[in-house]
């Protein structure tokens, strides 16, 4: 990383706008940033840094914002803070610029508004000779220069900008100070994750072992509930050693005890078994015995029960004998029944059919009705001309209604043409108007569109004119600015010129060689030849400053032919769009622009009103033809009246004759309609009695002479004696039921086996049952033992084989337990393996260490004239752990002893040292990015002249790898040793930087 210019506007100290060229500063390898205490050397650092990484170092960085307290105190209220950094970095030439919140007084009205945070990045293209915009995210620019650089900033603020305060601090720290800071350089912090995720596994599997281990005790327990005192558990926790195989050996003994204790059960079941069997068999004979004797004394008691209802049941069968003899007269007497029933009914229902009948036909016979009726037909069949006649008039009433609703609809038709013909004249004359106006539009719309092109042409020139006008500004300004430059430059280098001229002489003598001769006097002895001066300019740095002059000169005459290009072209931007302002020819574009487009907007109705016209001329002519046919149907309905009420009046004559007193012909023919029905209906109910009335004499002459055959005195006894179905089949069940007992009775009595149990002793089941019970409580008591002793083996089986199946499972797990164990002990420092008791993070460190004292002593034996030597001791500190230890090794005395018993000018050096070769290692962890520009901080008033000579004799060695080495000092006679000085002048308005011997 190199880099190349610095500007500063209103930040820190600088109220101003502030430049620092590093390329000129870094020409002479080594320069000097010097300047009063606060006047804001340190500032120049943090610009740096925060040009970068968006923050400055340390406690500056405070959290009252996001920089707002990097503002300057010093600067204008309406100067804005900006940091302007350009530097080359992984081959590529960068630009980022950054600026922080600013509050500034509000445009309008009073107070302050907090404008947000700025930053762009841009790269220069070669190839195109131009910068290009590559980012404008705080954070993408961030992590762009973190990744280039590979530092993170606190990284960068150790290695480039090297605060020897720090590494005094680092040689006089303990183990635990040094861990963390070389934590933070060189991002170990892998390494610590790499201890905490190998703990956090043994936790992990250390857990997942102790759960299984849990489960296998789980079971063991539902084991040793099942197999009882056969069992005994182990007195072990989950995650003991042993756990497992105790636990598989109990489970063997618990299933060889369960399985003697089957075998026991199942001899016992065998012998209650053949007890049960005996003792059912005994019981069953003894039931059976009580069964018949119970049934021989029941048969005994139904038989005195039968002979108990002997009287009833002889009456039942008397009475069953006399309906048997009655069935005969059953069909005469329904006989008769049905010829009452009928007679009943055809008298009622002639009484009600002579209830409507008038006076003088309600004694009439059935023939009398009939002949009325008759007459009644007959004049109903003379009525259906009246009715045809009485439905024509209704159709004629019907027309005339419809006649009079088509004579209001042509009335309405003809009053709505004639209002809407009376407005044609002023709507066409109307629409006529709007399309003479939309044809006007659609004219003044096109000589618009004419006028626009130019003015819109005008207007582009005139903003271009502006926009040229400032860019001429900037770039006349710019190449002032490169003519000052070219100018300073040019000097700088006639006064290198002139300084090397002075002392040519010394630039000669370095080639003189005793007995050879001089270029300029030809002596061959050169008895005092001259020597340089401290500030001597050799022959490369004048040249370089010429370059310099030439590149100036190019960059001025490209600032001036820049600036030449943006006046033509301001001139024809300005040719083109005259004397009048931007503002006037926007407003005369806008006033253009609305006139056309109102003229666009009213000339597009022309087509729409066109339409309308053709629209109104097609309903005129509708309307007219609406008038006429309406005018036709008048004339017609006219002749079409007078003859309906011609004909109205002739049938209305008609049907006053035909209808007489009632109100229509249709109610005379209902009342003669009504009038016959009553009359044929009551004739037919006169018939139906006569006839009825003759049935039921004959059916009573029928009955009387079947009662009298089959042997009773009267019909109403044999009526009596006629029993009802239910009442039959209740009898006859009775009977049937008396006969099935007897016979049931005597055959119980009858068997040989009831009879002979009868003879002996009455039986007692309960002492029995009490026997059988309790060979049955023996039996279930034995099988219930025997299937418990079957279950606890099968469950033993089960748990074993699960258990089993568990630590086969478990056996890996309890590997890489043991496994991972063993590493995050032997990383955490806590295992025997590991001797010095080290973590992997400072073992880490301890080699990162390692490297720093190595590359650093390189330095410091050419510091201390080869003095001292820096050595990592891996010495063990606290705790009994090794430590990151620092020693020196004095070459004078032989010893090795702590950095902290430096002195004050060797701490210097020493620390000195021990930040360039951090710097060399930290580079080479970053990815071996190249620094090519570093800063070293204070600490140079400490050493002798001599030491100051070594040190600055090591730091200029430094630009043998194209390094240039910036020194931040108070220190005076550094101003005399190192000639590229950048001076930092503080004032009452603000600091200002001043750049010397650089050309």
């Amino acid at each position: 990383m190199r880099l190349h210019r610095l500007d500063i506007t209103a930040f820190g100290p600088f109220g101003g706008a502030q430049s620092v060229d590093f390329d000129a500063l870094s020409s002479a390898g080594l320069f000097l940033l010097h300047g009063p205490t606060g006047a804001g050397k340190t500032s120049v650092l943090d610009a740096v840094c925060y040009a970068l990484y968006g923050s400055v170092p340390g406690a500056r960085q405070s959290g009252a914002g996001q920089g707002m307290n990097l503002r300057s105190d010093h600067a204008e209220p309406r100067t804005r803070t900006e940091i302007r950094l350009e530097l080359t970095v992984a081959g590529r030439r960068l630009e980022v610029t950054r600026q922080p919140p600013w509050e500034r007084p509000k445009l309008r009205g009073k107070g302050t508004t907090v404008d947000k945070a700025q930053t762009w990045l841009r790269e220069y293209d070669t190839r195109a000779g131009a910068w290009k915009d590559l980012s404008r995210s705080h954070q993408e620019i961030g992590a762009e220069f973190e990744q280039l650089l590979g530092m993170s900033r606190e990284q960068f603020c150790q290695v480039v900008l090297l605060p020897q305060g720090d590494f005094a601090r680092f040689l006089r720290a303990d183990a635990e100070a040094r861990g963390r800071l070389l934590g933070r350089l060189f991002d170990t912090q892998r390494f610590a994750d790499v201890e905490k995720r190998l703990a956090e596994r043994r936790r992990a599997a250390e857990a997942r072992v102790r759960e299984g281990d849990a489960a296998l005790l789980a079971d063991a327990h539902r084991m040793q509930q099942e197999a009882g005192d056969a069992m005994e558990l182990p007195e072990l926790a989950p995650g003991d050693p042993g756990l497992a195989e105790a636990v598989l050996g109990a489970a063997a003994v618990a299933r060889s005890t369960a399985r003697e204790r089957l075998a026991v059960a199942h001899s016992r079941l065998t012998a209650a078994e053949a007890a049960h069997t005996g003792a059912r068999r005994t019981l069953d004979g003894i039931r059976e015995l009580a069964r018949l004797q119970d049934r021989f004394t029941q048969a005994r008691r139904r038989a005195e029960r039968l002979q108990e209802r002997a009287a009833e049941h002889h009456a039942d069968q008397e009475r069953m004998a006399r309906s048997r003899k009655a069935e005969a007269v059953a069909p005469a007497l329904e006989l008769r029944e049905e010829a009452e029933r009928e007679h009943r009914g055809a008298d009622a229902a002639e009484a009600r059919a002579r209830g409507p009948l008038p006076a003088s036909l309600a004694d009439a016979d059935a023939s009398g009705l009939a002949a009325a009726a008759r007459r009644a037909a007959e004049e109903l069949g003379g009525l259906d001309a009246a009715r045809r006649a009485e439905r024509r008039l209704a159709e004629l009433v019907t027309e005339r209604a419809g006649l009079d609703r088509q004579e209001r609809a042509d009335e309405d038709v003809l009053r709505e043409a004639d209002a809407w013909l009376d407005g044609w004249e002023g709507a066409r004359a109307t629409l006529q108007a709007r399309i003479d106006t939309a044809q006007e539009a659609a004219t003044r719309a096109e000589q618009l569109a004419v006028r626009r092109e130019p003015a819109q042409r005008r207007l582009a020139a005139a903003r271009t004119r502006d926009a040229r006008a400032a860019d001429l500004e900037t770039a006349q300004r710019r190449a002032q600015e490169a003519g000052r430059q070219a100018l300073d430059a040019r000097t700088h280098w006639l006064e290198l010129k002139e300084q090397r001229l002075d002392g040519i002489a010394a630039e000669l003598a370095a080639h003189l060689t005793d007995g050879a001769p001089c270029a300029v006097c030809g002596a061959t002895e050169h008895p005092a030849p001259a020597r340089k001066v401290a500030g001597h300019v050799d022959r490369a740095t004048e040249e370089r400053a010429h370059t310099a002059s030439q590149e100036a000169d190019l960059r001025h005459t490209e600032a001036e032919r820049r600036a030449a290009d943006i006046g033509k072209a301001l001139a024809i931007a300005a040719a083109e769009a005259g004397e009048a302002s931007t503002a006037q020819l926007e407003a005369e574009a806008a006033e253009l622009e609305q006139e056309y487009a109102r003229a666009h907007r009213a000339a597009s109705a022309l087509h729409a009103v066109r339409e309308e016209l053709r629209r109104a001329e097609q309903e005129r002519e509708r309307r007219l033809a609406d008038r006429q046919e309406a005018a036709v149907r008048t004339a017609s309905r006219l002749t079409r009246r007078e003859a309906l009420e011609r004909e109205q009046a002739q049938l209305e004559g008609e049907l006053t004759q035909a209808r007489g007193t009632a109100e229509s012909v249709a109610a005379r023919a209902a009342q003669l309609e009504r009038r016959a029905a009553l009359l044929t209906e009551a004739a037919e109910a006169v018939r139906a009695a006569e006839e009825t009335a003759g049935r039921l004499k004959a059916a009573d002459a029928r009955l009387a002479d079947a009662a009298y055959r089959a042997g009773f005195a009267t019909p109403q006894e044999a009526a009596d004696a006629l029993l009802t179905d239910a009442a039959h089949r209740e009898l006859q069940h009775r009977l049937d039921a008396r006969q099935s007992e007897e016979a049931a009775v005597r055959a119980v009595l009858a068997e040989p086996d009831t009879a002979a149990a009868a003879q002996l002793p009455p039986a007692d089941p309960a002492d029995a049952e009490r026997v059988a019970a309790a060979a049955e409580h023996r039996l279930r008591t034995a099988a219930s033992a025997r299937d418990a002793a079957a279950r606890c083996c099968a469950e033993l089986d089960r748990l074993s084989t699960r258990a089993t199946e568990a630590v086969r499972r478990l056996a890996p797990l309890r590997e890489e337990y043991d496994r991972v164990a063993r590493l995050a002990a032997l990383t955490a420092g806590t295992a025997a393996d590991n001797e010095r008791k080290m973590r992997l993070e400072s073992y880490v460190l301890a080699a990162r260490l390692e490297q720093v004292a190595a590359a650093a002593t390189a330095r410091l034996q050419r510091m201390s004239s080869g003095r001292y030597t820096l050595v990592y001791s891996d010495g063990r500190s606290g705790r009994g752990r090794s430590g990151l230890g620092l020693h020196v090794v004095d070459a004078w005395t032989g010893r090795e002893r702590d950095t902290a018993t430096l002195s004050g000018g060797e701490t210097f050096f020493a620390s000195l040292a021990l930040a360039l070769g951090l710097a060399d290692v930290v580079t080479d962890e970053a990815g071996g990015v190249r620094l090519d520009t570093l800063f070293i901080d204070e600490g140079f008033g400490s050493l002798d002249d001599q030491t100051l000579d070594e040190v600055l004799d090591v730091l200029d060695g430094l630009r043998e790898r194209d390094r240039s080495v910036g020194i931040v000092s108070h220190v005076a006679d550094l101003r005399r040793r190192v000639h590229a000085q950048l001076e930092v002048l503080k004032h009452r308005s603000g600091s200002t930087l001043r750049q010397r011997g650089t050309g």
